[in-house]
C-alpha cells in the first residue's frame, strides 16, 4: 500500500482508506474520493496535483495526497493517458473528454465519444497536428485538444 503522494501518474489506482481531519475527510467524500473508488493522478505539479475521480478533474495538495492511501495500480492495462501522448501505431479506447462547452461539444460531433476505438496514423514533427482515425474515417486534432481526450491505451495485436 502506497500513498497517492508516490503514486504514478497516469494508472488506475483504487483508495484504501483517508487518514486525515474529519473535516477534510468530508470534503473528499464529497467529491467521490471514498474507500474503494477508482483514481488516477493526471498531473503533479509542485505542492498540487490533479486527480481524476469519476470523470471529474480535482485539484488536490501534495499534503492531502500524502493522507490518501491506495492499493497498487489496478490493472497495468488500465493506464489512462490524454489521447496527445500516443505514438503513431498506437491504439486507444476513449475514456472521457475534458473539454467544456463548444470545445467539448465539437469533440463529441466528430465522433469521439465514450468506449470509441481510435488509432494514430501519424503525428507532425513536433506533434501538432495529429492524424487518426475514428470509427472508420481519418480525423487530424491538434494538440491542445488531443489533451482534453482521456484514453485508456490498447495492446497492439
Amino acid at each position: 500500500m502506497q500513498t497517492l503522494a508516490q503514486a504514478k501518474q497516469n494508472f488506475v489506482y483504487q483508495v484504501e482508506r483517508i487518514e486525515t481531519e474529519e473535516k477534510t475527510k468530508r470534503h473528499l467524500q464529497n467529491i467521490g474520493v471514498v474507500a474503494g473508488s477508482k483514481i488516477v493522478v493526471v498531473n503533479l505539479s509542485g505542492n498540487n496535483a490533479i486527480l481524476l475521480v469519476k470523470s471529474h478533474r480535482v485539484a488536490v495538495s501534495r499534503e492531502i495526497l500524502s493522507q490518501i492511501f491506495v492499493n497498487k495500480k489496478i490493472a497495468s492495462s488500465e493506464s489512462w493517458t490524454s489521447l496527445d501522448q500516443l505514438k503513431a501505431g498506437e491504439t486507444g479506447i476513449v475514456v472521457a473528454i475534458h473539454g467544456q462547452g463548444a470545445v467539448k461539444r465539437r469533440l463529441m460531433d466528430m465522433g469521439l465519444t465514450r468506449n470509441v476505438k481510435i488509432v494514430i496514423r501519424k503525428l507532425a514533427p513536433l506533434g501538432d497536428p495529429i492524424e487518426l482515425t475514428v470509427r472508420g474515417y481519418e480525423l487530424t486534432l491538434r494538440k491542445s485538444e488531443a489533451e482534453l481526450v482521456l484514453v485508456q491505451r490498447e495492446e497492439n495485436e
